[in-house]
């Protein structure tokens, strides 16, 4: 099942741009693995849109509690919304 999550980001953009690339490493492993459907920032920078692959809400949120940005504090908030790809 997909599951959408919608983030939004702190101000300090450093604290960002810190965490980035990390964050895109960890998105690309997902990726690899099948975890991770779509992936990218809004575009003035407030925050993003991330689309996974999981079993469960559960393990959206431990895919979510694995990423840098979460553990960087980036992710200041998220909603979780378990979505049906229609097209």
């Amino acid at each position: 099942m997909k599951y959408a999550v919608v983030y939004t980001y702190p101000p300090d953009k450093e604290l960002i741009q810190r965490a980035r690339p990390d964050h895109r490493a960890y998105l690309g492993g997902l990726r690899e693995r099948g975890k991770l459907a779509a992936a990218g920032p809004f575009t003035d920078d407030s925050g993003a849109l991330i689309i996974y692959e999981a079993d469960s809400e559960d393990e959206a949120k431990q895919l979510i509690q694995s990423d840098p940005f979460h553990a960087a504090g980036v992710f200041a908030r998220y909603q979780i919304y378990p979505w049906n790809q229609v097209f």
